[in-house]
């Protein structure tokens, strides 16, 4: 990172001015591995820095994310394509954001969950000593990378494990913070168990409903965590936290029409709703959602679907810019999903609209919990 860039990210907060000199001293480009990931017409190809040096250098210098592992590894597509992103280097801003919550200071011990690159375990190191970082990753190819990169930076004295991050690292325990770069649903207890109290856990969390939140925890003596969301986050799920799909029927012969006065962004992930979809998503389970806005569809209208897959029930709602509703709702199976995703909204309403910071989460030997605060 230049150092016109790190001053940029101090400006916009996404970086204290204490982590400066680990990101002017870590060279993220050097963490990238030779074959990357670009999305051309729904399709993840591959670039290959021998083959296109150019277009390598462009995508991977660049500030954006950068995909560097497809379909776990082994990419489905045609012509070598893949389908889902499963490893990437974050965007620079959010690792600053992240590391900023994470408040950590030189001489604390840190394990890091999921590892990619392993430019984020570099920048730790820097910052901590590499003596005190751990990092875990599930994919035993992306950690022989990771390994190798972080010893050609000088860094070889971190710890990198290859193994589940949902377990931690026991061995090396106990932790004064736990940062992981992979999204979860149910924050693992092993990681509050394997932190000091006072201890810190910074994370990716969503629902299946929604992925976007990013969620700080403190440990405290009697062996729980207690935390809220802190700010906006979209990563890749824990492996062992993916959501399985199937395909279902979604014919419109079998559906039932309705109206909704909701407009879908009411109920998906805006600036303005995100408390609303934390109660979606914590009070309608097996819910996943997706949209389509009115640009991108030739016929103009904006399309919201809402699917569990496990019952073939689905619920879709059309609207068009500018329409102030009543909106159209189909639905089918034997969930009324509209229904219940409607029912939740109306308790966040009656509860006040509180915002994302208002739940509350807790998380014991027993489970998880989330709660108005």
């Amino acid at each position: 990172m230049d150092e016109q860039y790190a001053d940029e990210l101090i400006a916009s907060g996404d970086l204290t001015p204490d982590w400066r000199p680990s990101f002017l001293a870590v060279p993220r480009l050097q963490f990238i591995p030779d074959t990357i990931w670009h999305e051309v017409d729904g399709l993840f190809r591959p670039v290959h820095r021998i083959v296109d040096p150019d277009r390598w250098l462009e995508l991977a210098g660049g500030k954006n994310s950068v995909v560097t592992q497809v379909d776990d590894g082994c990419p489905v597509g045609p012509g070598d394509a893949g389908d889902i992103p499963t490893s990437s280097a974050s965007m620079p801003t959010m690792v600053a954001l992240m590391l900023k919550y994470l408040d950590v200071h030189r001489g604390q011990r840190v394990l890091e969950i999921g590892t990619g690159t392993g430019y984020n375990a570099a920048l730790l190191a820097h910052r901590v000593g590499a003596e005190q970082v751990v990092t875990i990753e599930i994919d035993p190819e992306v950690a022989d990378q990771a390994r190798k990169a972080l010893s050609d930076a000088g860094f070889g004295g971190v710890v990198t494990v290859v193994g589940n991050g949902s377990w931690g690292h026991p061995p090396a325990a106990p932790y004064d913070r736990v940062i992981a770069t992979a999204s979860c649903h149910t924050v693992p207890y092993a990681w509050v168990a394997q932190i000091r109290p006072a201890g810190r856990i910074v994370t990716p969390w969503g629902s299946q409903y929604c992925n976007f939140g990013l969620l700080a925890l403190t440990v405290h003596g009697d062996g729980t965590a207690s935390g809220h969301i802190i700010d906006t986050a979209s990563f890749m799920r824990l492996r062992d936290q993916r959501f399985t799909s199937r395909s279902i029927s979604t014919a419109d012969e079998q559906a039932s029409i309705t109206q909704t006065h909701l407009h879908p962004a009411d109920v998906r992930h805006t600036d303005h709703s995100r408390g609303a979809v934390i109660a979606i998503g914590t009070r309608v389970p097996n819910c996943r959602t997706s949209y389509t806005p009115p640009d991108d569809n030739p016929n103009g209208e904006g399309v919201l679907w809402v699917v569990d897959h496990d019952s073939d029930s689905w619920a879709r709602l059309h609207h068009t810019p500018g329409d102030p509703g009543p909106y159209q709702v189909y639905h089918s199976g034997p969930r009324q999903l509209w229904d219940e995703v409607e029912a939740a909204h109306q308790w966040w309403v009656d509860h006040g609209k509180p915002g994302a910071d208002r739940w509350r989460f807790t998380i014991t030997p027993a489970g998880q919990r989330i709660e108005l605060n």
